[in-house]
């Protein structure tokens, strides 16, 4: 079984084709079903957000798997697989491992750092195990989860992502003066949200207002950065009552239409949208008195303005990090694969010596209990120097990629593979989330 990744995102297609794949809950849940459904694929996961749409899956053979999951991405998302074709990656085994922990990381996202992505990986794992068994997939995984959780504790990437909106806000000051004097509407509240109202707060807002679909989520934010919430049926008043809107809602479509902007007082008003695809209609930056930035444009001030050197080193940084759990992930994978026919030899060499303690009890059945405890920690004291240098080698040996040893000792010992496949089959502990 190896593990294959094929998917698309704001790197390989532009927005209207990632607008075109996006996927409901419901959706990405069917094209599991319909990945799993194929013969050349035991295990699927499906991650869809609003700039990408990605299946890892292990599979029993690359070829089939890749085009099993292609004709079933193309009639998840109502596209011709000849349209998809040329915006598609596929990764495979190592680079498919790079790739998920890069993700993990927020090194792959648009808003690079963004920790909203750690989510919704976990909740695309959770939906996969939900339609069926997920036991390879499942450790991958949780390493993924654990890695970008320590990329966003041990190095500087959240600032990357707070350099965007501190971007957004410093465009914004240019068009209206001091953020303090500004009325300011954040639509959204996932975590992109928390830190944009976070960030916003530290500069100076005063006059923070915060909606989403999600009541409780926008109290959240709003309670955490000193702004107040509002319900989500009261978008285009709060648009009208504001100086400064961002958003960044990760929704489907756009967030905010020309209509959400009414006839503007004489002050301008602008506008910064921090989603992918974006929240906002680009029209509306056409709108008399509106001010629209984008992630474009704001990346290309922090280019401009020297910013982005310091962002490459944090960048580095993760990257590094990456490399080193990679290399330590497939490090213990490689151990860990070996390790059913370390115990399966272990297992025979227990049974040849019980074997011939119970013909030595027929042979000399007066033989004392002493004198027998002796022959037999004698007999298992050979057995174990016999056997602790080639166990120990062949997982060295495995580890460093040096020929398939573990084939050889299979082969020599004649071990059967049921009996690996016995001593390697997991316990059943129920859900791992």
């Amino acid at each position: 079984m190896s593990l294959v990744v094929l998917g698309l995102s704001h790197r390989s297609a532009p927005l209207e084709v990632l607008e075109a794949v996006a996927l409901d809950p419901a959706r990405a849940i069917a094209l599991t079903g319909a990945v799993r459904a194929g013969d050349s694929v035991t295990e699927a996961v499906v991650l869809s957000t609003c700039n990408r749409l990605e299946v890892y899956a292990e599979a029993a053979t690359f070829h089939g798997a890749v085009s099993e999951i292609g004709d079933a991405v193309a009639a998840a998302a109502g596209v011709p697989l000849p349209l998809l074709s040329e915006h598609l990656y596929v990764h495979y085994e190592d680079r498919a491992i790079a790739h998920l922990f890069q993700v993990a990381c927020g090194l792959d996202s648009m808003a690079v750092g963004e920790a909203q992505v750690l989510g919704q990986l976990r909740e695309a794992l959770r939906s996969a195990q939900q339609a069926g068994p997920v036991t390879a997939l499942n450790p991958l995984f949780q390493q993924a989860l654990r890695v970008g959780k320590k990329a966003h504790t041990d190095t500087g990437i959240d600032s990357v992502t707070v350099s965007l909106v501190e971007a957004g806000i410093a465009a914004a000051g240019e068009v209206l003066g001091p953020l303090e004097q500004q009325r300011v509407l954040l639509v959204g509240a996932g975590s992109m949200s928390g830190l944009t109202a976070a960030t916003a707060r530290r500069l100076g807002a005063r006059n923070l207002v915060v909606l989403s679909r999600t009541r409780q989520r926008a109290e959240r934010v709003a309670a955490a950065s000193g702004g107040r919430a509002r319900p989500w049926a009261d978008l285009t008043a709060a648009v009208a009552d504001a100086d400064l809107v961002m958003s960044c809602t990760g929704a489907v479509g756009h967030v905010l239409s020309v209509a959400s902007f009414p006839p503007r007082r004489t002050t301008p008003v602008v506008v910064v949208d921090l989603a992918l695809p974006r929240d906002v209609d680009p029209a509306v930056g056409a709108l008399p008195g509106v001010r629209l930035f984008a992630l474009a444009e704001l990346g290309a001030r922090l280019r401009a303005d020297g910013s982005e050197a310091e962002q490459l080193h944090q960048v580095q940084q993760v990257q590094d990090l990456v490399v080193a759990e990679v290399a330590a992930y497939l490090t213990g994978r490689r151990a860990s694969a070996v390790a059913p026919t370390v115990a399966a030899l272990r297992s025979r060499a227990a049974e040849v010596m019980a074997a011939e303690l119970n013909r030595l009890d027929q042979r000399v059945p007066d033989l004392s209990a002493r004198d027998r405890a002796e022959v037999q920690l004698a007999v298992h004291r050979v057995v174990e120097k016999l056997l602790h240098t080639p166990t120990i080698r062949v997982k060295q040996l495995t580890v460093e990629g040096m020929g398939d040893y573990e084939q050889a000792l299979r082969e020599l010992f004649d071990l059967d593979p049921h009996d690996i496949a016995a001593v390697s089959a997991p316990p059943d502990k129920g859900p791992l989330l």
